[in-house]
């Protein structure tokens, strides 16, 4: 059941990534195009030189999205770990170091996967995250604090969460997101910006047709209001996407983990320690928060429960997954204790 389990999350996410890209590429297509028929319905009639013609800003933001679609599968684990200032442990140099080797590669060993690369983040908070394509290409970064925070066995299960999004195959998706978040917001800011900037030119066609007796065209005027609304809504809706994505993988990651490391009392301990941080991960940004263990931005919605915490946390609540994995815990030394009984 384990296994038919694991192919299912697999498939369920090579699916979901598939349709993620469709569906960026096809609401890039729509700002670019919506854009293009909103300016030829109200430049209809207009002055001539300022009838627009070609659809100049669809073919170039579909195009740009299919460009920032391949980027993403193919460097985007690195643009997130070159984010967050991490570099790569190659040759441990302190105990806690070779520590972390050691139990990324038992870790690796137990989940039946190649060892990811390791990398460290300059962050006193203690988090930690995983990136990559595929197990081929996944990495495991730790912040400096989780490695000042946590016991040995604590970093084991907080690993061992980790290998289980590898196993999943929860960074690709994860990671496509992450990129995805990230250049939409950018779109819609640079759009904005040219729309403010061509404004002006619609605004004087606009006017001059009402000086002409011809007043404005309603299906471009609509147009154009969907089109704005668009850019509004759509940083909002991507980032919220991907808080949902997020929480619904938290909760199957925990139990993978301890599965791996048969003690779901030390990630319990862990998600313990990490939760009372006081400070947020300064180097990790927003876009990249739901591929973290923890929420690291400091967000007030992580601890609520019910339609706030679902709606704007990146995570479910910490006190949920705690309760969940002391829950297993127990059912663990229950059997344990019936089976020496018998």
């Amino acid at each position: 059941m384990s296994d038919a389990n694991l192919f299912a999350q697999q498939e369920s996410n090579r699916r979901r990534s598939v349709w993620l890209v469709a569906g960026f590429i096809l609401f890039f297509a729509w700002v670019g195009f919506g854009g293009d028929v909103a300016w030829a319905l109200l430049s209809r009639g207009g002055p001539e030189g300022h009838q627009h013609v070609v659809p100049v800003i669809g073919i170039v933001t579909t195009l740009a999205a299919a460009g920032i679609c391949w980027y993403s599968w193919r460097y985007g684990s690195e643009r997130i770990l070159w984010a967050t200032g991490a570099w790569e442990l190659i040759e441990p140099a302190t105990p806690e170091q070779k520590q972390l080797v050691n139990v990324v590669e038992e870790m690796a060993i137990a989940a039946g996967l190649p060892k990811p690369r390791i990398w460290i983040v300059p962050d006193d908070d203690p988090n930690a995250f995983a990136t990559g394509r595929d197990p081929a290409t996944a990495s495991i970064a730790v912040t400096e604090g989780l490695l000042k925070t946590l016991n040995r066995d604590e970093l084991q299960a907080v690993v061992a969460h980790e290998m289980a999004h590898v196993q999943n195959l929860d960074t690709r998706l994860m990671t496509l997101l992450a990129a995805m978040v990230g250049a939409i917001a950018l779109m819609s800011d640079g759009l904005g910006r040219m729309t403010r900037g061509g404004g002006r030119t619609l605004g004087n066609v606009a006017a001059k047709e009402s000086d002409s007796g011809k007043g404005g065209n309603p299906l471009g005027i609509l147009v154009l209001v969907l089109w704005l609304l668009t850019l509004v809504v759509a940083p909002i809706v991507s980032r919220l996407m991907a808080m949902a994505v997020s929480r619904k993988r938290e909760y199957l990651a925990d139990a993978t983990g301890a599965q791996f490391t048969r003690n779901p009392d030390a990630l319990a301990s862990a998600l313990e320690k990490l939760t009372a941080a006081a400070a947020p991960t300064r180097a990790l940004t927003q876009g990249a928060a739901h591929l973290c263990i923890v929420d690291p931005t400091g967000n007030s919605f992580a601890a609520k429960e019910g339609f706030l915490g679902d709606l704007f946390a990146s995570h479910p609540p910490i006190a949920q997954r705690i309760i969940r994995l002391k829950g297993m815990a127990y059912q663990a030394a229950k059997q344990v204790a019936g089976g020496q009984q018998q």
